[in-house]
């Protein structure tokens, strides 16, 4: 019997099992509401199946709420690849790079990724003010609220985006220049 085995199997012959402690600090606030937001969209789509096949009778608005439900999750939830770092990301050109132009092309990434955040948060607003007011195709709601989702997210986004390359700045690298530390929490 292993070592593994015996700590399981204790001296009764039963076997003891502890679970680890659940850590929920690792999740910021964009998660849970990603995660609300998810479920709402899951439970729409699950109403959409069973009007249409078990009903017979499918609920029209349903196809349209799931979408914007789904670019909520995507927007949103963008800002927990923002936050731990690990959107796709090309480390190979690094290791060539001499370490000091690793850490300026590195720079140079966190500073356009800020930018182009930032200047999406701007489209997004004129987009909003635009058109925000319309109603959506089947309900009678503003299609704005779609808009305001994507807004947020990019601002999450943004904000992310200042955290981490403030993190990388002070630590004096980034997982790009050092991918053996994977990603960032």
């Amino acid at each position: 019997m292993s070592e593994e085995q015996a700590h399981v199997l204790g001296t009764d012959g039963q076997f003891h099992v502890e679970d680890e402690a659940v850590d929920v600090s690792i999740y910021g606030f964009e998660d849970w509401i990603t995660f609300v937001l998810f479920w709402i969209m899951a439970t729409v789509v699950f109403y959409q199946v069973f009007t249409r096949y078990v009903l017979e009778d499918s609920a029209g608005w349903t196809e349209e709420i799931a979408r914007y439900f789904l670019v909520a999750v995507v927007f949103i939830g963008a800002s927990m690849s923002v936050r731990k770092n690990n959107h796709i990301q090309v480390d190979y050109f690094y290791r060539l790079m001499p370490k000091a132009m690793g850490r300026a092309v590195s720079t140079c990434v966190d500073l356009v990724r800020c930018v182009f955040l930032g200047y999406a948060i701007w489209l997004t607003w004129l987009l909003l003010q635009r058109i925000g007011g319309q109603p959506m195709a089947v309900i009678e709601l503003p299609v704005g609220w779609v808009f305001s989702t994507m807004l947020f997210g990019f601002a999450l986004m943004f904000l992310r985006s200042l955290q981490v390359a403030w993190r990388h700045w002070t630590k004096g690298y980034s997982v790009l220049e050092r991918p053996e530390f994977g990603t960032e929490a």
